[in-house]
């Protein structure tokens, strides 16, 4: 490992442990760090502790997760479709899921059923496997028919999501859930996120290797003995289970996955050996700060934090470009 990995490395957990302290400790009401201290190590039955073991310590577990989750997908995405402006949401997923949030607000039977967290995860499921059906011939899967079929019936899920929330007087709460947010986190969506998550980016890694190859070109994986659109369908398969639960938990999270694994590349190198890892961390941090940021800046109210990953996300990844274009 170079030695710019590891303080890459290094500087990540440090950040990321203590936007995690902070998380629990700061909010509506802060506690202090000997409460945090004995919620996390000790336990007990005050309302503090209860407060940081059931609300603050899953809230931020699911931002490291979810901010990890979505930047390594991102990282994978770009790999298979060899475009660096690539990211999870060209799937379909995330507009699929805010459509079955739509329905499930505005029909009882459905919200009854299902609720919101299931009603997004089969509406991410959907709109991904949907996705990936039109751009299947036979066993060969077209990059450019992925992003057109992906882009038309995104718009065309959001077009539908748009008209509900409007003929349903809900525009307003299907506004906020799409802008993103870790605010009706529990423990449940934490084991979900490690379940569905944890397996798909396991898997990842060990089609790393497979990916570089992918990066010289159809002809030259060919060439090596790699099946480029093999490596290609099972890749986009391990990705919608792992952007659906980040989806279902937390909405629209913009530009994580673009942004974190475009920024890695250009710090290190192509090898996704190490670029998932590092997109895990960068993410997770990035995540981890910007949540922080959407409960702190507008209190006792919480802003959405697909807002502030956005805010941090544009100037950096246009900083990345005009640095490209000056080389």
């Amino acid at each position: 490992m170079s030695k710019r990995v590891s303080v890459f490395a290094a500087v990540s957990v440090i950040l990321l442990i203590t936007g995690v302290l902070l998380a629990v400790s700061l909010g509506a009401k802060r506690l202090p760090f000997e409460t945090v201290a004995s919620a996390l190590f000790k336990g007990g039955d005050s309302l503090d502790i209860k407060l940081i073991r059931e609300v603050r310590l899953p809230r931020a577990i699911a931002a490291v997760l979810t901010g990890g989750m979505l930047a390594s997908a991102g990282a994978v995405m770009q790999g298979v479709t060899r475009n660096p402006l690539a990211e999870p949401s060209i799937m379909g997923m995330t507009q699929g899921a805010s459509l079955a949030v739509a329905a499930a607000s505005v029909i009882p039977a459905v919200s009854g059923l299902f609720g919101l967290t299931a009603s997004a995860l089969i509406g991410a499921f959907l709109g991904g496997i949907l996705v990936l059906g039109f751009c299947l011939r036979t066993t060969n899967l077209s990059v450019s028919r992925l992003l057109l079929a992906g882009t038309a019936l995104g718009t065309f899920f959001l077009s539908l999501s748009s008209l509900i929330g409007i003929l349903g007087n809900r525009s307003q709460e299907l506004a906020f859930w799409v802008a993103g947010g870790f605010k009706s986190i529990t423990w449940g969506h934490v084991w979900l996120l490690l379940f569905a998550g944890g397996i798909s980016l396991i898997l990842f890694f060990f089609l790393a290797g497979s990916i570089n190859i992918l990066s010289l070109g159809d002809e030259a994986a060919t060439g090596l003995g790699v099946r480029p659109e093999r490596i290609r369908l099972w890749s986009i398969l391990l990705l919608i289970p792992v952007c659906a639960v980040c989806v279902a938990s937390a909405g629209n999270i913009a530009f994580v996955g673009l942004v974190i694994p475009h920024m890695i590349r250009k710090i290190f190198d192509n090898d996704y050996r190490r670029m998932i890892p590092l997109s895990f961390l960068g993410g997770s941090v990035l995540m981890v700060w910007a949540d922080l940021a959407a409960r702190l800046a507008n209190q006792p109210y919480e802003t959405p934090v697909g807002l502030f990953t956005s805010i941090l996300g544009v100037p950096v990844f246009l900083w990345l470009i005009r640095k490209e274009q000056s080389r």
